[in-house]
């Protein structure tokens, strides 16, 4: 009896092969064989789950942010069951830190996908490249809370804050990219910000 194709299983498999060559390589290497070679499956497999190469990139771009906020959302739950506003933005901006492979790999990819997103309209409206955006209201929400209960600066801008937060996040995260400094000393680096806006912790 043929073995049933898990076609859900199959297209992952093929979309993970396509972020570890781009990983690798570099976006604008990834061809529709590369991800075959990668995959250990055939060009034709590749284009019967993908007419182009676009639809492949847009499907590895919509799976690089469901996983992204699972990865979040663990931060999250791994900070306690009732965490406190700082916990809560601390778990957040670590998940911008590159600590192992797969989040080195979200990040590199996900830094070239917004490069290309400048100049190729087909993914300059993509959902997941508005998450920054997403992500400022999220941060001004727990400063605002951290301030009315006491564990923040009632004078900070909690609007000005949570953009300076992405930033430093941000460019943390690339300089552990680029070798700069190591996972640890971004972390540190971070917990010390923090702590500057939550003094009463």
């Amino acid at each position: 009896m043929p073995k049933l194709v898990d076609h859900e299983e199959r297209r992952a498999q093929i979309i993970d092969a396509l972020l570890r060559v781009a990983a690798d390589t570099g976006l604008h290497a990834v061809t529709m064989r590369s991800v075959a070679v990668e995959a250990g499956i055939s060009v034709r497999l590749v284009q019967y789950y993908f007419d182009t190469k676009e639809q492949l990139l847009l499907a590895a771009l919509d799976r690089l942010a469901a996983r992204m906020g699972e990865r979040v959302r663990d931060r999250v739950r791994r900070a306690g069951s009732s965490p406190a506003p700082r916990d809560i933005v601390e778990a957040v901006l670590l998940e911008a830190v590159p600590t192992d492979e797969e989040s080195r790999t979200f990040h590199l990819v996900y830094t070239e996908y917004a490069v290309l997103s400048v100049t190729d309209p087909a993914l300059g409206g993509r959902p997941f490249l508005a998450a920054p955006d997403e992500m400022e209201e999220f941060l001004v929400a727990q400063l605002t809370t951290a301030q009315r209960a006491g564990d923040a600066d009632p004078e900070l801008d909690a609007r000005q804050e949570a953009v300076v937060l992405l930033a430093v996040s941000a460019g943390l995260g690339l300089s552990v990219l680029l070798g700069q400094r190591t996972a640890g000393d971004a972390a540190a680096v971070l917990h010390y910000h923090l702590g500057r806006l939550f003094p009463s912790r």
